[in-house]
């Protein structure tokens, strides 16, 4: 586990694929635990370890986690999170490169959690939810397009079903139509940078995860 931000009211941590944010039903022991027992090492805490779960990423995605430390900066960050005042910032990779080097994508989505996927529909259809993006392709290889995405909304599988439907599939996606697997399980979509202000300090808090050690993701910087 890598630590990019602490204070005595929040840590950001590094996520790698695979790990799982919040326990499951796999039984894997979640990051949150992980980040629990550094806390109670470093500052050895009796008792319990408090930390709150603000935000989650998909198992297969990796890079910044935030948690709350104390109880009044996860009710703070849970409102920040909900009103959009916490600003996402993703990279992702797709074999294919979209028709325009950037754009916004609109679209409706609907979560089928019987499959746990979404589907992104054109025009609003019941149970959908509205979801937003930026996109702008930021980098090109030989056989591959690296895109920065910018969340304006935060639904279900959002990034990886609307990149998708726009044709360009995340690498190692097979969920949502790539066309085959990372070789470590990954998907080739991480959260690269975030910022907002402190809830308690009110300070700027600004964070950038490093990349991934898969090589591929070097070949753009």
């Amino acid at each position: 586990m890598t630590v990019l931000y602490e204070d005595n009211h929040i840590i950001i941590v590094n996520k790698e694929s695979g790990e799982i944010v919040q326990g499951d039903k796999t039984g894997d022991t979640p990051l949150s635990d992980i980040v629990k027992a550094y806390i109670k090492e470093k500052y050895a805490k009796p008792g319990n370890v408090f930390l709150g779960v603000v935000h989650r990423l998909d198992r297969p995605v990796s890079g910044i986690v935030v948690f709350a430390r104390t109880s009044k900066a996860l009710s703070r960050l849970n409102e920040m999170f909900r009103d959009g005042e916490v600003h996402k910032t993703y990279w992702a990779i797709s074999r294919n490169t979209p028709e325009r080097d950037e754009g916004t994508l609109t679209g409706w989505i609907v979560r089928n959690e019987r499959q746990n996927k979404s589907y992104v529909y054109d025009r609003e259809v019941p149970q959908s939810k509205k979801a937003m993006l930026m996109y702008k392709v930021i980098g090109r290889s030989d056989n591959y397009t690296l895109m920065e995405v910018r969340l304006m909304t935060g639904r279900h599988h959002q990034i990886r079903c609307q990149l998708a439907a726009m044709g360009c599939p995340i690498k190692g996606d097979l969920k949502y139509g790539a066309r085959r697997s990372n070789p470590d399980g990954s998907i080739s979509l991480m959260a690269r940078r975030i910022e907002f202000v402190h809830p308690v300090s009110k300070n700027t808090v600004s964070v950038e995860a490093p990349l991934p050690s898969d090589n591929l993701w070097r070949e753009f910087v």
